[in-house]
């Protein structure tokens, strides 16, 4: 018999719209709830009204699985669960030209805590939070079931989330075969390289295929500055539409070789790019200094806003960067600039990019407004699934 969770007065009104979490503080009683199981939801008055796993140890004390009183939580739960979230990507799935995607995005898909990407012939997954590592197992045999063809799963349960969850950090070869140490695949017809087992997020940036596009396309003659620049993928796409020169800038020298290999393996050599290696604030302050000017800067930093208390350092983080890449800009340059903080909303995002302009003394006009692909795609029930925005700007 699964545990019973009973919801304050008045609290059941999101679990009726189908929101997936319910925070502790509208729960009034737990009986029998053990961290990681399934748990039943019932209105104050004693209504069912939803079925979710439970932890104790972190604000999200349920996320809910199902709103159907008759559903099993069993592997046929998550075989079908994961059969309709590939559903919506299956065409991605049959194009040679882009051959990484996500499969599974968490709440998005109705699968809180579980995260599926696919790079070629193998599976990246992480398991963020305690009710799918409760079902690793049936979870794992899921996959394999849905995608027979897979040569092998990685798990990179290794991301701090985790530990709010009350679990450990996890990275090993889940089922299958291991993948080589840098794996080649496509994206929009463009060759990459990653590193599944070690590198940021589950390997790659995938959730900024359809941008790199959008931006690639406006780069044909420009001198590019890609700052925050990681494995170059936004460098790639510039130089592949004719950009004349691409700065990459990051502060990781690791990243930075890779970025200088997915350039080579794209057919660019030392005369299309230049490697800077140094921390964004300052680097983008000592050009200033030295007069240099670029055609199009790209601004993808880091999430700088992780939680509430770190939100205002977070927006004046944003306002100074953005700032430092107008004032780069050769007068009708374009900026592309990003944040992938979803405490960030696009309506603030905007406000910040705006504030920064007036702080440089420059005009700019908004020409392209962007979001994550559509394999990370946003619920209706869950607005926090909307992480990603974008703007491209013509600076005057």
């Amino acid at each position: 018999m699964s545990g019973i969770v009973k919801l304050k007065p008045g609290r059941e009104k999101s679990v009726l719209q189908k929101h997936p979490w319910i925070f502790s503080g509208a729960i009034a009683s737990a009986e029998g709830c053990e961290n990681g199981e399934v748990v039943d939801v019932l209105s104050f008055r004693g209504k069912w009204l939803a079925r979710g796993s439970y932890n104790e140890k972190s604000q999200i004390t349920v996320r809910i699985l199902t709103w159907n009183q008759e559903e099993t939580i069993d592997i046929d739960f998550w075989v079908d669960g994961i059969k309709r979230a590939f559903s919506t990507r299956e065409h991605l799935w049959l194009s040679d030209e882009t051959q990484a995607f996500r499969v599974v995005h968490a709440e998005s898909d109705y699968l809180p805590g579980l995260v599926v990407d696919v790079y070629g012939r193998w599976l990246v997954v992480q398991f963020l939070t305690a009710g799918v590592e409760k079902f690793r197992e049936e979870i794992l045999k899921a996959l394999q079931e849905v995608f027979p063809g897979i040569k092998g799963i990685v798990d990179r349960s290794d991301v701090a989330v985790r530990k709010k969850e009350g679990l450990g950090l996890r990275k090993e070869i889940a089922a299958g075969e291991a993948p080589p140490p840098l794996l080649e695949f496509t994206e929009n017809g463009h060759a990459f390289l990653a590193d599944l087992m070690n590198g940021q997020k589950t390997g790659f940036y995938l959730d900024q295929r359809d941008n790199r596009a959008i931006v690639g396309n406006y780069a044909s003659g420009m001198r590019v500055l890609n700052a925050f620049s990681y494995t170059g993928a936004f460098a790639v796409y510039a130089l592949k539409n004719g950009a004349e020169f691409v700065t990459n800038l990051d502060s990781v020298q690791g990243a930075l070789d890779l970025a200088k290999k997915n350039l080579e393996v794209n057919g660019f050599g030392a005369l299309d790019f230049e490697m800077v290696r140094g921390d964004a604030f300052e680097v983008l302050r000592e050009f200033l200094k030295e007069g240099r000017t670029f055609d199009m800067v790209i601004l993808d930093p880091p999430k700088f806003a992780t939680n509430q208390r770190n939100l205002r350092p977070a927006t004046r983080g944003y306002k100074d960067i953005n700032m430092l890449g107008m004032k780069l800009l050769r007068p009708g340059g374009l900026l592309a600039t990003f944040s992938c903080s979803g405490l960030v909303s696009p309506d603030l995002f905007q406000k910040i990019v705006f504030g920064a302009a007036v702080d440089a003394g420059r005009d700019a006009q908004i020409i392209e407004k962007m979001s994550q692909g559509c394999d990370h795609p946003i619920a209706l029930t869950f607005p926090q699934g909307a992480y990603l925005k974008g703007f491209l700007l013509k600076v005057w």
